[in-house]
C-alpha cells in the first residue's frame, strides 16, 4: 500500500465519507499494489554481507581514502554517446544503478573524501 492509498483511507475513516464506489476502488488498487510487488531477489543473503561490511568501513587512514578516492569513479563509467563521423548513433545509459553494492561503495568514498577534506585538511578537487 503507498502512502497517497494509506492517507486517503486515514482521512477518508475520520471523516466517514466512504461511498460505495471509493471503497471498490480503494481495495482494488490496494491489492494490485500487493500482487504486483518484486519478488525477493535470491541474492539477497549473499549481497546483504557485503553491502554492510562497506557501509562498516572506518575511513581512517590518509593512504586508503585516497585510494578509495581514486579506485571508486565519481560518476558511471559505462555511459557513452557511441558517435560516428560526428554523429550520434545511440546512447549507452548509466548502468551504476544496477549494481546492487553502488550506494554503499558512493557512500564509502563520500566518507573517504570527508576524512580527506575534515580530518587531513586536504584540497579534494583532484577527486572529483
Amino acid at each position: 500500500m503507498n502512502i497517497m492509498f494509506a492517507t486517503i483511507h486515514h482521512l477518508a475513516k475520520v471523516a466517514e465519507v466512504w461511498t460505495p464506489k471509493e471503497k471498490t476502488l480503494f481495495h482494488v488498487a490496494t491489492t494490485s499494489d500487493r500482487l504486483h510487488s518484486p519478488p525477493p531477489s535470491p541474492f539477497k543473503p549473499l549481497i546483504d554481507p557485503l553491502r554492510q561490511w562497506l557501509d562498516n568501513i572506518e575511513v581512517n587512514n590518509r593512504t586508503l581514502a585516497r585510494f578509495l578516492c581514486k579506485l571508486i569513479p565519481t560518476q558511471c563509467p559505462f555511459e557513452r554517446d557511441v558517435r560516428v563521423f560526428g554523429r550520434t548513433l545511440f546512447h549507452i545509459p548509466p548502468m551504476c544503478k544496477l549494481n546492487p553494492l553502488y550506494d554503499e561503495l558512493i557512500g564509502l568514498r563520500f566518507r573517504a573524501l570527508c576524512y580527506l577534506a575534515d580530518v587531513c585538511g586536504e584540497d579534494v578537487s583532484q577527486y572529483c
